[in-house]
């Protein structure tokens, strides 16, 4: 029988519950979960994110999940490169990429070496980019907060 690695990439910048989520079904499907951690360079050059948590501490922050048996940091933008460094047999991603233009350009990739990618539901109601929406909100009550205010003199 043919062991079954699996592989879940992500940012796992400001780490939530769809993280976990996907790392937690992703593991239920494989003998072994390889999570793939997007160097800050990475995200900087394809996603345009400047990230909140450096690499290393994104990494020990995976790397201590339960469900996850070893970490890769991801170096290179192209999958099948980081599937020949890694060897896995399963690719997890979150149903959002599920019929987008690069979720086909995956399937067709990978079906072409044999690796299989499975889709979990995303979770919709929490995301890094709400965080980071919530956070640049936060920045700028702040900022608004030590502006000085003008007040009416000699009435």
């Amino acid at each position: 029988m043919t062991r079954r690695i699996g592989y879940a990439a992500g940012a796992f910048d400001l780490f939530h519950v769809g993280h976990l989520n996907l790392l937690r079904h992703a593991s239920e499907r494989c003998d072994e979960l390889v999570a793939g951690v997007v160097s800050d360079e990475m995200l900087r050059q394809v996603k345009g994110i400047e990230p909140v948590i450096p690499t290393l501490e994104r990494v020990e922050i995976v790397h201590s999940i339960r469900w996850v048996d070893r970490v890769h940091v991801e170096t290179v933008p192209d999958k099948l490169d980081t599937w020949r460094q890694v060897g896995f047999t399963h690719f997890f991603k979150g149903d959002d990429w599920r019929g987008t233009e690069k979720g086909l350009r995956l399937e067709r990739e990978f079906a072409a070496v044999g690796v299989e990618v499975v889709y979990f539901p995303y979770t919709a109601h929490t995301s890094s980019t709400a965080l980071r929406r919530a956070l640049a909100r936060l920045d700028e009550m702040a900022d608004a907060a030590r502006r000085p205010t003008l007040t009416a003199v000699g009435t």
